[in-house]
């Protein structure tokens, strides 16, 4: 069986599920017919919410990608199941004498981010999506995807599954994660090297509060973030941990017992919240930093991971890939109100030209504080240790800081601005 669509986007994540209702509910896209393939569930599962278990996996969510969501109809359901906002943030390096810590109150913000899990973020856009006339093709892997280079631009993409039916799509959006392979069925090249960490990722239980404030301390072994989670009903206290190690010491934590872990996080957190008096299980994956040489070849663009991935060292990596979707999302909304072509090179590299120079300037960043604090050389260690007491005391500096970091400044696309609802 044959089935014909404008636009088929590959991967149900937050990055695919985003991207679906981003052309869905834009005036000029919305007329489009648009299938999101995923080889998991489609359906809107939101999460049992209960006050003491979370999902490992959390976003450091922006107030951009919080009003990209908010635009989508996403957040309100979001906020009604769980969502930690964090007024604070402090850093310090273990080895010296540098510390950095921002406030919302101090630039007149209520907050500075929201820490929410995947789980509740991905259930809120697909229960937006069940209200939208995007198919939603669940359960079936693509097991090919031809492209025909040859081929007049703007032709057919065919792509087919593996319940044997075949899709034709004038554009494929792969948002199908670090390893897509859709990018390698375009042919786009990547950039990539391995960061030789391990991350370790868990929710522990903390003795004491964890004011609302994001916490990271740059260990000798290397950087342990603490990002803090809605407390229980009944007074418990709870932090999504991020503990990026080299291979060898994160095999050594992970074969710790529960109680061995729990001792160590404190020592690393300097017992900022007393005892660590719990964890849940731990999941540990290698680090690697990926980037496309471009964003789309042959009728296939890349959104999200599947164009970049970076150092979890900011929990900037979903921020980024949501700005991919706003991007992307207004290029072919306005290319489809001009009655302009929105699977032309023309559109898509408009699209590439508004992403691709942030998202490395952010990989840049990201790369270099990650050798900054791995150095042991005396001289690189006292210069970053000066440079953190340096910039805590310059509040002009601060603020451009912080105000980057929400997301509030720079060209942002017009879904990440706050208005009202689509």
């Amino acid at each position: 069986m044959m089935r014909d669509f404008d636009i088929v986007i590959l991967g149900g994540g937050i990055a695919g599920s985003a991207m679906a209702l981003a052309l869905a509910k834009n005036a000029g896209s919305n007329t489009l017919n648009i299938a999101l393939v995923d080889g998991g569930s489609l359906e809107p599962e939101l999460p049992d919410v209960q006050d003491t278990v979370f999902d490992p996996r959390v976003c450091a969510l922006t107030e951009a990608s919080r009003h990209l969501l908010n635009n989508l109809g996403a957040w309100p359901l979001i906020e009604q199941l769980r969502a930690s906002p964090y007024q604070g943030m402090e850093v310090w390096d273990a080895n010296g004498t540098g510390n950095i810590a921002f406030s919302a109150g101090e630039y007149g913000q209520p907050w500075l981010g929201h820490i929410v899990e995947n789980s509740i973020i991905r259930g809120a856009l697909l229960s937006e999506l069940k209200k939208t006339s995007v198919h939603r093709l669940s359960g079936v892997d693509v097991q090919k995807l031809e492209i025909d280079s040859g081929q007049e631009q703007g032709a057919p993409v065919r792509l087919l599954l593996g319940d044997k039916t075949a899709l034709t799509a004038k554009l494929v959006i792969a948002a199908d994660g670090a390893n897509s392979r859709a990018r390698s069925w375009a042919g786009i090249p990547m950039r990539e090297w391995d960061y030789l960490h391990h991350a370790i990722v868990t929710t522990v239980e903390l003795e004491k509060p964890h004011q609302e404030t994001a916490w990271q301390n740059f260990l000798d072994t290397g950087p342990l973030a603490f990002l803090p989670l809605p407390s229980s009903s009944d007074g418990r206290h709870f932090c999504s941990i991020v503990w990026s190690l080299v291979p060898d010491e994160a095999q050594r934590v992970m074969e710790l017992d529960d109680e061995a872990f729990c001792r160590e996080l404190a020592i690393g957190m300097e017992y900022k919240f007393g005892a660590i008096v719990g964890t849940d299980k731990r999941y540990c994956h290698p680090l690697r930093q990926r980037h496309a040489r471009q964003y789309h070849r042959n009728n296939v663009v890349l959104v999200g991971d599947a164009a970049h991935t970076i150092h979890p060292l900011a929990g900037q990596g979903a921020n980024l890939g949501l700005l991919d979707v706003a991007a992307l999302a207004y290029e072919i909304d306005h290319a489809c109100e001009r009655s302009e072509d929105f699977a032309s090179d023309r559109v898509l590299d408009r699209y590439q030209r508004s992403r691709e120079g942030n998202n490395l300037a952010m990989a840049g960043v990201m790369e270099g504080l990650e050798r900054l604090f791995h150095s042991d050389n005396l001289m690189v260690r006292w210069l970053r240790n000066s440079g953190l007491n340096l910039v805590d005391k310059l509040p002009f500096l601060k603020e451009e800081i912080v105000t980057r970091a929400m997301g509030m400044q720079g060209d942002l696309p017009e879904l990440a601005r706050s208005r009202r609802a689509l």
